[in-house]
């Protein structure tokens, strides 16, 4: 949403009519490569902790600077000063914290008054021995009655039994919470059924100094809170091209779709929203459909899965679309325009829905493999009973 707000900012002071956001406008304009300079670069990962860290404009000067951190310590904003020539921002004293989140958003202006705007994300390194959990969603934030803790370690854990033990996720009013570990790099918690509007969840990460495994120990301390804000579940009926929005029980909407086509279906199963963007770019290389799309600004998308199914807006395809036919290849859309339409069914989902809500899919077949979503594809764990799901612990 930061960054959301501050690239509304920048467009609405820049020119109307040929406003960019790749660089300063003007009879040549620069590109955000050649006018801003961010080291750490974007999408730098294993970036060692207490390294060199800075923003710097090579022309003009920086107007705004904001940075956020998040890791075992939650989500905090990074203070920090530009200079007085307004050319450079650097971070207070401490430099980079390890095995965290960076994201870094820049407005900067040239001396036309031109603005460019600049969005950088990377990531730091633990020290060599150490493991951090990482968690999502944020601390203190409001989620779905579907969401299941689950924590990704930095580092392949041997002796599961000795972090399970220093990890306790708790919920107010009180109910049975069960742990199972996917591998040696993740464990999940989650309750019998879905949690009930209200509930306040308590994750305690007592890791540091805990053993993981020869060589290898804790560097966490940290309690994470999320509160239960209401139970939604929107349930995809591919067969009928319709995806009905229940929350506490009671039908908010019902909008046409369109699912994944014969020859790749979308999962069946139940499956929970991850996170959410306005836009996003999908293309097929990066989940194996070679050159077959690359959308770069699909607008109103969900996350369902780490393979990636999404629930998005279609602006490419026709109207009669919606509601009659499964075309996609694998999630599903609803109709939208191009840069995501105000008052269109994608954007009513859209706001109608947190990290956290339960999307189930049902009536999807084809010729695909796809079938039902496995446990461990996003927070899948849903799909398993609770006999499955408890012989997953390490405490058996």
């Amino acid at each position: 949403m930061r960054f959301a707000a501050l690239a509304a900012l920048a467009a609405l002071l820049l020119p109307a009519g040929c406003s960019s956001s790749e660089g300063f406008d003007g009879d040549k304009p620069r590109s955000l490569k050649e006018a801003i300079r961010i080291v750490p670069h974007d999408g730098a990962r294993g970036v060692r902790a207490g390294g060199r860290f800075e923003v710097e404009v090579r022309t003009g000067h920086l107007e705004r600077v904001e940075v956020v951190r998040t890791g075992d310590a939650g989500r905090q904003r990074v203070a920090g000063r530009i200079s007085p020539d307004g050319r450079v921002w650097r971070p207070a004293p401490g430099g980079l914290a390890p095995g965290v989140r960076y994201t870094v958003d820049v407005v900067a202006r040239d001396d036309a008054g031109h603005r460019a705007v600049r969005h950088v994300t990377f990531t730091t390194s633990v020290p060599p021995g150490a493991f951090v959990g990482v968690f999502h969603p944020e601390d203190r934030t409001t989620v779905g009655a579907g969401l299941i803790v689950s924590l990704e370690f930095s580092r392949p854990i041997a002796d599961r039994a000795a972090v399970q033990r220093a990890i306790s996720v708790t919920a107010r009013p009180s109910v049975e919470i069960a742990p199972h570990w996917f591998g040696n790099r993740r464990l999940d918690f989650r309750p019998r059924k879905h949690w009930r509007s209200g509930t306040d969840i308590a994750v305690r990460l007592r890791l540091r100094g805990i053993r993981g495994g020869p060589h290898t120990y804790g560097i966490q301390s940290k309690t994470v809170h999320y509160h239960v804000g209401r139970d939604q579940t929107a349930t995809v009926d591919a067969a009928r091209h319709t995806l009905t929005v229940r929350r506490n029980g009671r039908v908010l909407a019902t909008y046409p779709v369109t699912a994944g086509d014969a020859k790749n279906p979308t999962y069946n199963g139940t499956m929970v929203i991850l996170e959410r963007r306005t836009v996003t770019r999908m293309n097929g290389h990066t989940v194996g459909f070679g050159g077959a799309y690359d959308i770069k600004d699909v607008p109103h998308a969900m996350r369902l899965t780490r393979s990636g199914t999404f629930v998005h807006g279609n602006y490419w395809a026709g109207a009669r679309v919606f509601g009659t036919r499964n075309t996609s290849h694998g999630c599903v859309g609803l109709r939208d325009t191009r840069g995501g339409g105000r008052g269109t069914p994608a954007d009513r989902l859209f706001r109608q829905s947190i990290v956290g809500d339960i999307v189930q899919v049902r009536h999807s077949r084809g010729r695909g493999p796809a079938g039902t979503v496995a446990p461990d594809n996003g927070l899948g764990g849903w799909n398993m009973t609770w006999q499955q799901w408890k012989r997953g612990s390490a405490l058996r």
